[in-house]
């Protein structure tokens, strides 16, 4: 892999840059808030050949979800339980919205 290869990678939301620490950092949160994340299976940060936890920009995104549902009191598995159900009624949705432009579509050629 060349430099300019791995600097493309800094864009993609999926490509693990960031770790534990700096995550935590990027969050204002623990580590061990992350690894209860981690736990009730909300993400699942890869692992760097020597076993440590590394965490994408799309994972951030989630567990920055997750710490504002916990700030407002809910607690750490509710809220793991809220996202997940959330990330589903938008696939749901999204689906939906994909359907209804198919028979639309349909529709408008017979």
């Amino acid at each position: 892999m060349t430099a300019d290869d791995s600097f493309g990678r800094l864009d993609d939301d999926d490509y693990p840059a960031f770790t534990m620490g700096r995550a935590a950092e990027l969050l204002g949160t623990t580590p061990g808030f992350l690894r209860a994340i981690g736990e009730a299976r909300l993400i699942t940060p890869l692992r760097s050949e020597g076993g440590h936890r590394r965490y994408s920009r799309y994972q951030l995104r989630i567990a920055a979800r997750a710490r504002e549902l916990v700030d407002q009191g809910t607690p750490v598995e509710a809220a793991c339980r809220i996202i997940i159900l959330e990330d589903q009624l938008e696939e749901a949705q999204r689906i939906n919205a994909e359907y209804r432009r198919a028979v639309s579509r349909e529709a408008t050629e017979n």
